[in-house]
């Protein structure tokens, strides 16, 4: 008996020694890691050092909500703004056919196959950047701007630095922006720069919808300067649901050769080549998605209506503009 009783204390002893590791620091951002990196098919280092994971489009990172787990993929949106949708211009890329443009700095070494989307790999390093795990891809205060609370469309509210343009006061199913392409220089690790596109619902209260793309250069979020195309969306003012790119589940990637949150090439200069991009969003009116294409023929993928509230509808008000985080002690954002 007292044999059994020490080989008892021992085994107590030794599962409270796993659970202590189960709940430490590194073991939970190993998990963390898992659920944000899907296994691969192919794997892709692009030259700024990123890691470009082709994962197949059914093991995607949107299927982890509960909402999408019996979820039929909609290939195709049943209507596009410029014409019913032409599959043999809306997704040229994906038919392997000719030769296709380099629109992101991945593209030198490799391309995802049919049937897979590039996934930006999250690294140990991202997550330790972070203020914490549960917030890693999540903004860290609302970065929309309410040109209803002054009268200027250049604001400057809590070290954001806003200049917009707006329309409101009808029902919108849709917006397009281009955007030339920068890559300011950014100062200090947690300040960012940006030019996007907002497609917004709701008051700018704790309901606010918002669906945003553009490009974006954020040390804290990716460890460098590089400018890089970014989405977000939210259905709660950036409360609890929604974040960057697909580092949450929520939005359906179709496309095999655009990454989100992956470094835009080329980019315009002094003196030099200048170089657009341009983000077209709209409302699928039969399934009710949002879809959202990159240039011309990257039909990129949607994001499903139950994600939001008044956005299930139709958006209330759309934004274009620029938008700097400065440190509160200094540091400025200069254009090379």
């Amino acid at each position: 008996m007292a044999a059994a009783r020490v080989v008892a204390c021992l085994l107590a002893a030794v599962m409270c020694l796993s659970c202590e590791a189960a709940r430490s620091p590194e073991a939970r951002m190993h998990r963390h890691l898992k659920r944000l990196n899907k296994p691969a098919v192919k794997s892709i280092e692009s030259p700024d050092g990123d890691i470009i994971d082709c994962v197949h489009i059914s093991h995607q990172p949107a299927f982890d909500h509960p909402f999408l787990k019996n979820h039929t993929i909609q290939m195709r949106p049943s209507y596009h703004p410029e014409g019913l949708y032409d599959e043999s211009k809306a997704n040229v890329a994906s038919s392997g056919d000719g030769e296709r443009p380099m629109v992101q700095l991945w593209h030198r070494n490799g391309r995802c196959a049919p049937g897979t989307v590039p996934v930006r790999r999250t690294k140990k390093d991202d997550l330790m950047r972070a203020t914490s795990m549960r917030r890693y891809g999540r903004k860290h205060k609302p970065t929309v701007a309410n040109p209803m609370s002054v009268d200027l469309a250049m604001l400057n509210e809590g070290g954001h630095q806003h200049a917009i343009s707006y329309v409101q006061g009808e029902k919108y199913y849709g917006a397009k922006a281009t955007i030339n392409v920068w890559e300011p220089k950014i100062e200090q690790p947690n300040e960012f720069s940006l030019s996007q596109l907002w497609i917004l619902g709701g008051s700018f209260g704790e309901d606010l919808n918002s669906i945003e793309a553009g490009w974006q250069v954020s040390p804290d979020l990716y460890g460098d300067n590089n400018t890089r195309l970014f989405t977000y969306w939210t259905s709660d003012a950036y409360q609890a649901t929604g974040c960057y790119n697909i580092l949450c589940s929520g939005f359906v990637q179709i496309n095999n050769e655009v990454a989100m949150g992956a470094s835009i090439f080329p980019i315009s200069g002094y003196s030099g080549s200048q170089y657009d991009i341009s983000i077209l969003i709209w409302k699928d009116p039969k399934e009710g998605h949002w879809w959202m294409q990159f240039g011309k023929e990257y039909v990129l993928g949607y994001w499903p209506s139950f994600l939001f509230s008044y956005l299930a509808d139709s958006a209330s008000m759309i934004e274009w503009g620029e938008l700097l985080q400065e440190h509160p002690g200094g540091g400025q954002h200069q254009q090379p």
